[in-house]
């Protein structure tokens, strides 16, 4: 007979340890709740640790700081990966944040109001879950990549670390967004490189110049991505329809850069000819190296519950999910604005997430009140001690 594992039984789980999670807990730990963050890395911010070496931060260290600990290092420097881990980790231990790692969530389900997850050996139960992801879960490569010769070299952006990977010879890079650009000027200096993809705009003015540290990163971030673009509002209700087909803007990279450093700008692979690359145009790319930078899925299948739409993404507002008594989402893709994925943006939207647990707390503690039976005090009473709590 399989041995019947004990429930462990937490106010809140948190499912995710990187920036978004560690946000939550943080105001959870505010709130003195009891709760735990289960995280699949052996260490927290390895998310970053296993990205490309050269990967920089695109936003400034003023802006990559979380919520009651600044970012270490000069206001505007772009922190490396290894930084933004580093820091991750130790913010982690500053503020005490119960983070078990090496925790991976196989399935969450719901009896009645509690929801239930099993991680591997692990049974854990609680009244609320936060799902403290980012999009950027699950690779997505088109089928027909497997019809390309075996002799070509294929990574996806999340596997690649540096030109040293490759194999002589030329390298295509499907996805003209943010890590397919930088990935490119990086490897068109030892190879020849072609970009493929639509292009997806981008930010008309340098990030690291002196008009950007006078104001233009703070009106870009602050405000642009932070309060214009958002769900409450046309301009970003457009914007965020857009970008889950078209991509984000380029931010550090300049079209004229990557021309300068010798990158051949091409249109979409759509396609295989003859063993190689085939371009929407009928032409095919002789090359020996394919990096897949086509993006990702969110990864949520283990979800066992019935909110999501037709196209995978879950339904919510703001983070807090449909129909459901105490599930939300911190991290994901536009979740409230165009910062929501972004350092300095994952803080506003954890303290949403966590001021409605609060709320719900509140008002599930006042209907218990309600609802008991009680010998020293009228029904009056109760409402007026109920709604004294609630307001609280």
């Amino acid at each position: 007979m399989a041995q019947e594992h004990s429930r462990e039984r937490f106010h809140t789980i948190v499912i995710g340890g990187g920036q978004a999670g560690l946000s939550v807990g943080h105001y959870l730990a505010r709130q003195g709740r009891a709760f735990v963050i289960l995280d699949a890395s052996s260490r927290v911010g390895d998310a970053w640790r296993h990205r490309w070496d050269s990967l920089r931060l695109f936003t400034p260290a003023m802006f990559d700081g979380l919520v009651g600990m600044t970012f270490p290092g000069p206001p505007f420097s772009f922190p490396t990966k290894d930084q933004m881990a580093d820091y991750l980790e130790m913010y982690a231990g500053h503020f005490r944040l119960p983070v078990r790692s090496g925790v991976c969530v196989d399935r969450l389900t719901r009896d009645g109001s509690r929801y239930l997850i099993d991680a591997g050996p692990h049974r854990l139960e609680a009244d609320h879950v936060v799902v403290a992801m980012s999009s950027y879960q699950v690779r997505r490569i088109p089928a027909f990549a497997t019809a390309l010769d075996p002799g070509i070299l294929q990574l996806h952006s999340i596997d690649y670390r540096g030109p040293g990977q490759l194999q002589p010879g030329g390298v295509a890079l499907v996805g003209a967004g943010n890590s397919g650009a930088e990935i490119a000027i990086e490897v068109a200096r030892e190879r020849p490189t072609w970009l493929s993809g639509r292009a997806t705009g981008h930010v008309p003015f340098r990030i690291d110049g002196a008009a950007a540290r006078l104001f233009l990163v703070r009106f870009l971030f602050r405000v642009v991505f932070h309060r214009v673009l958002t769900v409450r509002t046309p301009m970003g209700r457009s914007v965020r329809r857009k970008m889950f087909t078209q991509g984000a803007p380029l931010i550090r990279v300049k079209p004229k850069q990557l021309a300068a450093a010798g990158v051949q700008r091409v249109p979409r692979i759509v396609g295989v000819i003859e063993g190689q690359p085939a371009l929407e145009d009928g032409r095919r790319l002789d090359v020996a190296n394919v990096i897949w930078c086509t993006g990702f899925g969110n990864g949520l299948s283990w979800i066992d519950l019935p909110i999501f739409e037709p196209d995978g993404e879950p339904r919510h507002e703001s983070g807090i999910a449909a129909g459901e008594p105490g599930l939300y989402f911190v991290g994901l893709h536009f979740l409230h604005s165009f910062s929501s994925t972004m350092i300095h943006g994952v803080a506003r939207d954890a303290e949403r997430i966590a001021g409605e647990i609060e709320r719900r707390t509140k008002r599930g503690a006042a209907n218990t009140a309600l609802a008991a039976p009680r010998d020293d005090a009228s029904a009056a009473d109760l409402r007026a001690a109920a709604g004294s709590t609630a307001v609280r």
